[in-house]
């Protein structure tokens, strides 16, 4: 499709902006997807072509955690495989389930998870994960993300979010440990979804491959703020995406 350059411009700029906020918190896709929907992106074109964006910048913060140290690789491996998983039948099951239903669950679940967060100071500042490779980490590591990648297949806003939490709270990482290791389980939700999108060629690479370019830098600027500041600027953008995921499930569902 073709776009004139004063949209191309303004989809680019927001995907810089979406891969800062999601490096951080996860959550760009709040940001991207609505922008290309307004720029008169046809719904399955928009969402294969975010995809893509959303994956290059992610694949590169995920480099970046990576050398960084923050990221525990068993862990963060078998999030990834059950991610994938998860993801595919997410995908296979939104066919059969309406929407609005899983709306309706995960709604009280982010107030679940602002209480947790935001009234617990501690929560994520100092890590608590002992590398001992246990039965009961890899289990809890694989669980988060078959959940949460069944989530993204399946509905997706915020995701990226809810897997940063869940490493925080289930396996005792801090913000930016439990970041780094969603990165990886988000980078294979994504490339199981752009792989749907390029068969049935429901992405508009001309429109893509500049916002994965500004996603990717993006993406960098957000996962070096984050590793060099930890949860004191991971916390306050992480409360800025909640509200985000709340007012938009809430706009959908009414």
């Amino acid at each position: 499709m073709e776009l004139s350059l004063g949209i191309l411009a303004t989809l680019v700029a927001g995907a810089f902006f979406a891969g800062l906020i999601d490096s951080m918190a996860g959550g760009g896709g709040l940001i991207s997807l609505p922008l290309l929907f307004a720029c008169g992106v046809p719904p399955h074109l928009a969402l294969g072509t975010n995809k893509v964006q959303s994956f290059s910048g992610t694949l590169f913060s995920t480099w970046r955690y990576l050398k960084s140290g923050h990221m525990y690789l068993p862990i963060a491996v078998l999030g990834a495989v059950g991610s994938l998983i998860g993801s595919y039948t997410g995908a296979r099951a939104v066919l059969k389930i309406p929407a609005d239903k899983l709306t309706v669950i995960i709604l009280p679940l982010i107030v679940i998870v602002a209480i947790i967060t935001f009234t617990r100071r501690d929560f994520g500042r100092d890590s608590h994960f002992v590398a001992d490779r246990s039965v009961a980490s890899n289990l809890k590591a694989l669980a988060i993300g078959t959940a949460i990648g069944f989530y993204d297949g399946f509905f997706g806003p915020g995701t990226g979010t809810f897997l940063a939490f869940s490493f925080v709270f289930f396996l005792g990482f801090n913000f930016v440990q439990g970041t780094a290791n969603a990165k990886l389980s988000n980078l294979a939700s994504n490339f199981a979804a752009i792989v749907a999108f390029a068969f049935t060629r429901n992405i508009a690479w001309a429109v893509a491959l500049p916002m994965a370019a500004a996603n990717i830098c993006g993406n960098l600027v957000g996962s070096n703020l984050a590793i060099k500041r930890g949860s004191v600027v991971i916390k306050p953008v992480f409360a800025l995406v909640l509200v985000g995921i709340f007012s938009k499930l809430v706009l959908d569902y009414l």
